[in-house]
């Protein structure tokens, strides 16, 4: 694998360098001057040292007018005036949430690249774009990298309503110079983080069959039912994904009883308690079932062995949405048991009259511990006829940790509301190395990036599968990246859809 030359960072004007001056560690910050021509010549003096992590600093002129003075602007692209190809920066999403930890305001879009001043009409055409901000020098400087990392950071001085050449416009720099060196620390980790490495994909990873059942139904109960479909709870615990879909015209609400009367309701993945299926039907709701097949196997398994008399204890988190309904199957007679310490103390009426199930997002590891002293303590527990967690979360546990064993650090992609990925993410480190739940790109730790030349990539079963693809992308743009897959199992398994929507 190919290794990256010096970082330099890259300073239009005096100001801007002095603002960054220093602050860098070992960083050198090189002034390129003003324009086209003088970018051009500088991208080339440094090009001709081979690929090297880049990065331009500076003020720009914002187009969009939700960008005010003293904001910042990381580009995922950098457009020209003459409608030539644009620079791709993929590492702008990382790059942005790190500045936005450290409190800055901060936009992501285009940028587009000028030869000259742009004001007036010409800022508004450019502003219909989509771009978000104008500059005359980084479009030019992207050669300086000779294909290495690239990174762009603007600090907004003038305005659709504040142009460049007014009253208050030294004010205005100051607070844009102070931004640039308030942002000093995390240009100082993208640097660090600027290095070859090997990323390795664990396979089975992302959407199982039951979240792909969800989200379809959701999906084609607005297209036959049409907006609003309103949906119990998140349909599965990922922003993405429920921001997706409420833009399509879901509803997401916390309550059967915010529904109104007559309306359409789709309950969640993980499983409502019969009470709430009651309360649907009170209202009169047109109710479209999505709970996964899997987790509606443990809820019959719970009727079948309270209906014998028998106290269930349901290994699993309280207060989980899956369990909640799980207990609600038989709240007299069901005892959730969260942890190894729980189940030495945990009580039932009758001691030969007992079993167990489980949530089926847990851990595997923990939750057989956890089951081990229960068996222990009570010889005639029954156990499922097959384990209660489910095939996607074996698989994907048994994949993150095939992973784990030999790389410096795990990403496991997910919310953090979501307790498979959260599971992925402690499965992991128990490892070894440490492991990290990030909902997208803009949640990656560039420090932590800097110590990592081996990293081993995951997602929860709930988190798309773009999501990764995004991952790898932006850490392919910090360097040289051999992209490997470790291989534990394949899955082939669909669910069928309700009638209502089938």
């Amino acid at each position: 694998m190919r290794g990256l030359g010096p970082p330099v960072l890259v300073a239009a004007l005096g100001v801007e360098r002095a603002a960054l001056h220093g602050r860098l560690g070992a960083v050198p910050v090189v002034r390129s001057g003003v324009g086209p021509a003088r970018a051009s010549a500088a991208a080339a003096r440094l090009a001709a040292a081979g690929p090297r992590p880049l990065l331009v600093a500076g003020v720009a002129g914002a187009l969009a007018p939700c960008v005010r003075p003293g904001d910042l602007v990381v580009p995922g692209e950098v457009r020209f005036v003459d409608g030539r190809r644009p620079v791709e920066v993929p590492t702008a999403g990382a790059l942005a949430g790190a500045l936005r930890r450290l409190g800055l305001a901060v936009h992501v879009g285009p940028v587009v690249s000028s030869p000259a001043v742009v004001d007036g009409p010409r800022r508004a055409e450019l502003a219909r774009t989509g771009a978000l901000a104008v500059d005359m020098e980084s479009g030019w400087l992207a050669a300086g990298a000779g294909g290495g990392p690239f990174a762009v950071v603007r600090a907004v001085v003038d305005t659709p309503s504040l142009p460049l050449v007014r009253p208050g416009t030294p004010v205005r720099g100051f607070a844009a110079l102070r931004s640039l060196r308030r942002a000093a620390p995390v240009l100082r980790d993208w640097f660090a983080a600027a290095r070859p490495r090997t990323l390795v994909l664990a396979e089975p990873r992302s959407f199982c069959a039951g979240v792909e059942r969800a989200i379809d139904i959701v999906d084609r109960a607005i297209d036959r039912f049409g907006a609003p479909v309103y949906v119990r709870r998140q349909i599965v615990h990922n922003a993405h994904v429920v921001r997706r879909l409420t833009e399509r015209g879901a509803v997401f609400v916390q309550e059967v009883a915010e529904v109104p009367e007559g309306a359409t309701v789709v309950l969640a993945a993980h499983g409502v308690s019969p009470a709430v299926r009651a309360e649907a039907d009170a209202r009169g709701l047109t109710v479209i079932d999505a709970t996964c097949p899997l987790v509606a196997k443990v809820h019959a398994e719970v009727r079948r062995h309270t209906a014998r008399g028998e106290t269930v204890f349901l290994i699993g988190h309280a207060d989980h949405e899956e369990v909640e309904g799980t207990v609600g199957e038989a709240p007299a007679s069901i005892v959730v048991v969260e942890d190894e310490a729980a189940a030495r103390t945990v009580t039932a009426p009758d001691p030969a009259r007992v079993s167990y199930a489980m949530q089926t997002t847990l851990a595997v590891d923990e939750a057989e511990r956890i089951a081990t002293v229960l068996r222990g303590r009570f010889p005639a527990i029954a156990a499922p006829r097959r384990d209660d967690i489910c095939y996607a979360t074996t698989n994907r546990q048994r994949a993150v940790r095939a992973v784990a064993a030999d790389v410096d650090l795990v990403l496991v992609v997910g919310s953090p509301n979501s307790s498979n990925s959260r599971r992925l993410a402690e499965v992991a480190e128990r490892e070894g190395p440490p492991a990290r739940l990030v909902d997208d790109v803009d949640e990656l730790d560039l420090a932590l990036l800097a110590r990592a030349a081996r990293i081993g990539i995951s997602a929860g079963a709930s988190a798309p599968p773009h999501l990764v693809d995004e991952l790898v992308t932006c850490l392919s743009g910090l360097g040289p990246a051999v992209l490997t897959t470790t291989t534990t199992g394949t899955e082939d398994i669909t669910f069928t859809l309700p009638r209502e929507v089938s």
